[in-house]
């Protein structure tokens, strides 16, 4: 038969028991709630292809963890949140909204300019890393040599444009159909995307990439980066725009 203490102790521990489930239950619903106001729509934010640390030590892993699960989040989310009363333009690919920017209505233009560009040029960004650095090779590397000079000499010209860009940005090289090369960079969440080009890669220079590492090292940052370059994915990405199919 159980003791009157004994009962007393069972009644506590399926209290706290109870807590317990409670306060869990508590916690998970925030998070629950955030996902389902998260603003609905056709543009998605992909996993990052690699762990977040697989770009150590030239990029920490909790950079990467930020810039992808926060900033590129946000892009996308507001993205969506621009274009939920717009759904033509919703359903264009990405790539065509961009192009179209011009046709985009004047109260969501700068919304879809800033967001749609941040989400076009964070997902090329992480494809385009993961790498272990080191030189491109066939076709690639060919029309870095003819367009570019050389890879030490893009890598050279890259940089400095990199270092140039005052404020936020991102610098870029562009390939068209024939598989011509071209150096450019741009303001904020701006892409040659606009402009019909095509982006084979590019960096990005906003603080937010690199301030947790390098403070306001941004040349020492820009030298680091293609020690992570993927130049495989670069290589492939060369391979699209020279069949046409290379999207953002």
């Amino acid at each position: 038969m159980t003791s009157m203490a004994g009962r007393r102790g069972m009644i506590r521990a399926s209290f706290a028991l109870g807590s317990l489930a409670l306060v869990g239950g508590l916690a998970a619903a925030p998070r629950a709630a955030r996902a389902q106001s998260a603003p609905q729509g056709p543009y998605r934010l992909e996993p990052l292809p690699y762990r977040f640390d697989a770009n150590e030590p030239h990029i920490d892993a909790q950079t990467m963890e930020l810039h992808h699960d926060k900033h590129h989040a946000a892009y996308v989310n507001n993205l969506n949140a621009a274009l939920k009363d717009h759904g033509q333009l919703a359903a264009l690919p990405l790539q065509e909204l961009l192009a179209k920017l011009n046709e985009v209505p004047e109260s969501i233009r700068t919304a879809v300019r800033n967001n749609g560009g941040g989400h076009a040029n964070h997902t090329m960004f992480w494809t385009i890393m993961g790498g272990k650095g080191g030189a491109p090779t066939g076709e690639l590397a060919e029309a870095i040599q003819r367009d570019l000079g050389g890879l030490d000499k893009m890598k050279a010209d890259f940089n400095a444009a990199g270092g140039r860009r005052f404020g936020s940005g991102w610098v870029f090289v562009t390939v068209a159909r024939d598989g011509k090369l071209a150096l450019t960079d741009a303001p904020n969440q701006d892409t040659p995307l606009f402009q019909g080009q095509r982006v084979l890669f590019g960096n990005d220079v906003w603080e937010h990439a690199y301030y947790l590492k390098y403070q306001n090292r941004r040349p020492e940052y820009l030298q680091a980066w293609w020690n992570v370059v993927n130049w495989a994915e670069v290589a492939k990405r060369y391979a699209a725009a020279r069949a046409g199919t290379l999207t953002i």
